[in-house]
């Protein structure tokens, strides 16, 4: 790989602090492969992309003049890319030395391989639910909501038979870390722009599966997410609601049997709980308003 190998595609949004460690972290533990680092930003209002330029020149930034979504600016990106292997990264993420060309390297081995993710783990250092994913049914979908709000992890949702550590082919990897084929980006195809925000890793890896490429997730090696870094906490209104309509939008393309009821059933389920969690975010803001 003499030309770059690996472009390095990174979105951002008001993640000026977040951005700094992230690329802090790449720049620290380069990979061994030449590779090009991509940060698109989606209008921030805080200089993100006047602080990457200043900071890090080896980064190409790419500022847009609006916030169109986490798909519609990973595109921008990924059509410009021209390497091998192209990985899509968030800015809340911490790379650890050895990690990509880990990765890099069993994809060398297998062909087959057309996404792999590592072991995630939170700021808390627990294992990120979404480094490994089965894709959600309606019934799999409800328990884990259920068991979230008691507090409890589980379902078959987050794929328990695979330890943290083991290397498994799965349904989903988390899009905050997506190492990609570009062979098979080609036969795949770019993110669905619909998907505003959530869900379009899901879609992704469920378009990947479709044309036959592997989906592959290896926890020998591991990066850091911290999850949710630029919403501090429950989602602002806006992104439940791109949240739960990205849900429905999985649901349609990939889960529905095409019932009228049970569809209706999921849509009419869908929206309560985006009801319920947002009329829970807006206490737990009134609260802390009123200490």
């Amino acid at each position: 790989m003499k030309s770059t190998a690996l472009d390095i595609v990174i979105v951002t949004y008001a993640s000026r602090d977040l951005i700094t460690h992230c690329l802090d972290s790449l720049f620290d533990n380069e990979p061994a492969v030449p590779f090009r680092v991509l940060v698109v930003d989606n209008d921030s209002p805080d200089g993100t992309a006047e602080a990457v330029r200043s900071a890090y020149p080896r980064v190409e930034v790419i500022a847009r003049a609006s916030n169109d979504g986490f798909a519609v600016a990973n595109n921008v990106a990924l059509r410009r890319s021209t390497a091998p292997y192209v990985l899509v990264l968030n800015p809340d993420t911490r790379l650890e030395p050895g990690t990509i060309d880990h990765l890099i390297d069993v994809m060398e081995r297998d062909a087959t391989i057309g996404v792999i993710g590592c072991r995630l783990l939170t700021a808390d250092g627990t294992l990120d639910h979404a480094a490994k994913r089965s894709f959600p049914s309606p019934v799999v979908a409800a328990k884990y909501f259920a068991l979230r709000l008691i507090g409890r992890r589980g379902s078959a949702y987050v794929r328990p038979d695979v330890q943290e550590t083991d290397i498994a082919d799965v349904e989903a990897v988390n899009g905050a870390f997506m190492l990609i084929r570009s062979s098979a980006l080609r036969d795949v195809g770019l993110l669905d722009e619909r998907y505003w925000m959530y869900g379009e890793d899901l879609d992704w890896c469920a378009r990947f599966l479709d044309q036959n490429w592997r989906v592959v997730y290896d926890g020998r090696v591991v990066a850091h997410h911290l999850k949710g870094g630029s919403t501090d906490g429950r989602r602002p209104l806006k992104l439940n609601y791109h949240f739960h309509k990205s849900m429905l939008i999985f649901y349609r393309d990939h889960v529905s049997r095409r019932n009228l009821i049970a569809d209706a059933v999921v849509t009419a389920g869908v929206w309560m709980r985006f009801a319920i969690t947002s009329a829970l975010a807006s206490g737990e803001h009134l609260v802390r308003r009123s200490r």
